[in-house]
């Protein structure tokens, strides 16, 4: 992407982002879905989990693995399984990846 046209797209980018978080109390009271959309919703979100563990868990195309990766993605899996807060997730996933890598387990 061109200079002249990174600030655009990152102003849209970030009006777009507060416009969607926005939506969210705005319409909580006007609309009233459905139990069954609910539960599907519910489900659709666990679903969209699964699916991002299982690519970050398995890259493919790209040789080897290794075992860091994985190892990362467990500890990752496990602190969110116990409902940790998502930085504290995120954070412990990529220093376990990052500390099997630095001591040779990559």
């Amino acid at each position: 992407m061109s200079a002249p046209l990174l600030i655009p797209a990152m102003l849209a980018l970030a009006a777009g982002t507060y416009a969607l978080r926005w939506s969210g109390p705005a319409l909580r009271n006007r609309i009233r879905f459905p139990p069954r959309a609910v539960q599907l919703l519910e489900v659709a979100a666990v679903i969209l989990l699964a699916a991002l563990v299982a690519t970050s868990t398995l890259p493919l195309g790209t040789g080897e693995v290794g075992i860091a990766l994985p190892a990362g993605v467990l500890v990752g899996g496990l602190l969110a399984w116990f409902r940790c807060p998502l930085l504290l997730v995120v954070v412990a996933a990529a220093a376990t990846t990052a500390l099997l890598r630095a001591i040779g387990l990559s």
